[in-house]
């Protein structure tokens, strides 16, 4: 089907025009004469130009799709048909991205495909463990249900992150302001006193000529010293991500790291008993369930644990030996997976143990933030007492020559 623009008089002799859907021109050019238009002049709306830059391209924000889930959920629930149920919500959606795949999806589902293969075209919006889980639904036949615990499954996630942000948010945003006046300071304030100390024609105190000479350092190669933490961070980047032995050994010592390393591990915990007890309740494999949970860990080393779980587990193990070989998960997490798994309650006690470590977590996040606040103090007014001190040296000194 294309959209046709067409113009020509009415009855009356007015000139009208109008934009018009259909299969061919002469079908618009039919419809038009049946309702009285003469002095056609028919042609094909030109498409929109698509520039496709990966950069720039709208992103669908994870707050959209939990909405999406948690109102998709809801009309299930009340009857409508998932065709319909779409359709509503395309037409709601403000956000662009979301709108055309959405629209998308209502096409396949029309086609006779099922939700969850539908799904699995935009892994980029919606995840293997969402499809996954819609995928249980549909074959159960509790779809409002499934879509309800992803929503709050997702919801809980979210409320995670934003924890895990704001531990780091803080020290990382403090950091900056402070990198930033002092920067200022050995750029724009400290030649301001060379330039008077060099009018005494005496010899500076051993501190303020080193943070002379500091400043000097940084005004002659700023360029190159920014053009060399570019390359540094963009190198160390693609190491990170290429590779494998030095991916490995960076997310191990991310949980080893003495304040950081703890509150990761905790975020781990929770992230990992959510996800598998969201899948299990929902009655996704628990081999599909565990291999889907080992990709989204976000962390090699956890994901590497998990997945020695999973092959534990085919070989028939049960999952809290080799949860316990890892070393990752702590002994009472580990024992409350046996229990669960021991009563056939595995579902519930995974979930019982998200919900305490969610708790941990913002224990944790609050006793960083009281930590590192006072830690940042002591940093920064080191460092900028420092330069004032160094400054005001060679005035001390002069002073002292004149008595």
């Amino acid at each position: 089907m294309d959209t046709f623009k067409w113009q020509g008089k009415n009855r009356q002799g007015k000139k009208v025009k109008g934009e018009l859907t259909a299969i061919s021109e002469s079908v618009v050019t039919l419809s038009l004469r049946k309702q009285g238009i003469s002095d056609l002049k028919v042609r094909k709306k030109p498409k929109a130009i698509e520039i496709n830059i990966p950069f720039l391209k709208a992103k669908v924000p994870e707050k959209d799709v939990v909405v999406f889930t948690r109102q998709f959920a809801t009309m299930i629930n009340s009857g409508l048909p998932i065709i319909q149920c779409l359709e509503i919500q395309s037409s709601q959606q403000d956000n662009k991205e979301f709108k055309k795949v959405l629209t998308t999806l209502k096409e396949d589902v029309e086609k006779g495909e099922t939700l969850a293969d539908g799904l699995r075209k935009h892994p980029t919006v919606f995840d293997s463990l969402y499809s996954n889980m819609v995928d249980a639904g549909e074959t159960g036949g509790a779809l409002d249900v499934i879509l309800g615990r992803l929503a709050f499954f997702m919801e809980k996630n979210m409320k995670l992150k934003k924890k895990v942000k704001g531990a780091l948010v803080y020290p990382a945003s403090v950091l900056c302001v402070a990198v930033i006046v002092i920067a200022i300071m050995m750029i724009f304030v400290i030649p301001s006193f060379q330039k008077m100390f060099s009018g005494f024609g005496a010899e500076l105190p051993l501190l303020t000529q080193i943070i002379v000479n500091i400043s000097a350092f940084l005004r002659g190669n700023i360029i190159f010293i920014l053009a060399a933490l570019f390359l540094t961070s963009f190198a160390l980047k693609k190491i990170y991500s290429k590779n494998a032995k030095a991916h490995h050994f960076f997310d191990n010592m991310f949980l080893k790291m003495p304040v950081f390393g703890l509150l990761l591990r905790k975020v781990a915990v929770a992230k990992f008993t959510r996800t598998l007890g969201t899948m299990v309740s929902s009655g996704v494999p628990i081999l599909t369930s565990l291999d889907i949970v080992a990709r989204t860990a976000g962390n090699v080393v956890i994901e590497k644990a998990i997945l020695n779980t999973r092959d534990s587990i085919s070989q028939g193990k049960t999952i809290a030996e080799p949860l316990m070989e890892s070393g990752i998960f702590p002994p009472m997490v580990v024992q409350m997976i046996a229990v669960g798994e021991t009563t056939g309650a595995l579902d519930q006690m995974l979930n019982k143990i998200a919900d305490f470590y969610d708790d941990e977590v913002d224990v944790a996040v609050n006793a960083i933030t009281s930590l590192i606040e006072p830690l940042l103090m002591v940093f920064l007014g080191g460092i900028l007492g420092t330069m004032i001190v160094a400054m005001y040296l060679p005035i001390f000194k002069m002073g002292e020559v004149v008595h």
